[in-house]
């Protein structure tokens, strides 16, 4: 069985006396159980729109996307998925504990299975000596972690990541590459958004690249590449000969 899977997804919005912008042209991905999956494009390429479609936040104009065989737009579907967002607003007049309590009671979870939910979370993100400080006292690559633990609080089998070493110093990107390689041992999928193409690199076993709405390159690393040249090379190459194609098209 498939993690995710997307056939034919078109998202259009309109809006009145306005032109209409098609975001996303007809994609079709797919990502297999326990893979870790890089998500790439330039700025405006639709990522964010495809990953706001799997957690039915947009309805696609056309297409389907499936969760472990379930329709997305399926409660049951979104249960199954953690997601952390590039920019998470948090409780910051919160401790890490309490959030994680919080979030935990929101996915039904209590007592000793709550408990013991934010304990794995607290040693999962390395903030357990954090635990019960305020968040409005943790630095940026704190409050990614706590924001993950958030996300994994309900054990989810998919983990969808947008941007998750954005902003973050090499210390916090390594953290960020240890709990995707975590989650990997453990069994689960990941998808994740990054313009950290070093470290897309290091964690990935597949990279997808979103031009325009568009999918234009995918597949494993080294089989996308030739030996010796880097992702950032060749995906510059690839956007730029989309652009290219975008414009003898226009």
């Amino acid at each position: 069985m498939k993690a995710l899977e997307i056939k034919g997804l078109e998202v259009i919005f309109r809006a009145w006396r306005r032109r209409a912008v098609h975001a996303v042209r007809g994609v079709d991905l797919s990502v297999e159980e326990n893979e870790v999956v890089g998500f790439l494009g330039p700025n405006g390429a639709g990522k964010t729109t495809v990953i706001h479609v799997l957690l039915g936040f947009i309805e696609p104009t056309r297409g389907e996307a499936r969760v472990f065989d379930r329709d997305v737009r399926q409660s049951i579907a979104r249960q199954r998925i953690g997601y952390l967002p590039e920019h998470p607003q948090l409780y910051r007049f919160l401790t890490g504990r309490e959030l994680l309590t919080y979030s935990g009671r929101l996915f039904g979870l209590k007592g000793s299975s709550l408990r013991d939910a934010v304990e794995r979370m607290l040693e999962f993100t390395g903030l357990g000596e954090a635990a019960d400080r305020k968040i409005a006292s943790y630095s940026r690559g704190m409050l990614q972690r706590i924001g993950i633990g958030q996300a994994l609080i309900n054990d989810p089998d998919l983990v969808i990541l947008d941007e998750p070493t954005s902003g973050l110093d090499p210390l916090g990107r390594l953290e960020i590459r240890r709990m995707i390689g975590d989650l990997r041992t453990r069994g689960k999928t990941v998808f994740f958004s990054s313009h950290e193409l070093s470290e897309v690199e290091l964690v990935s076993d597949r990279v997808v690249i979103l031009t325009a709405g568009r999918v234009v390159a995918e597949g494993r690393i080294e089989e996308l590449m030739p030996a010796g040249k880097r992702l950032e090379q060749y995906f510059v190459e690839v956007v730029g000969a989309s652009w290219a194609r975008e414009a003898a098209g226009s």
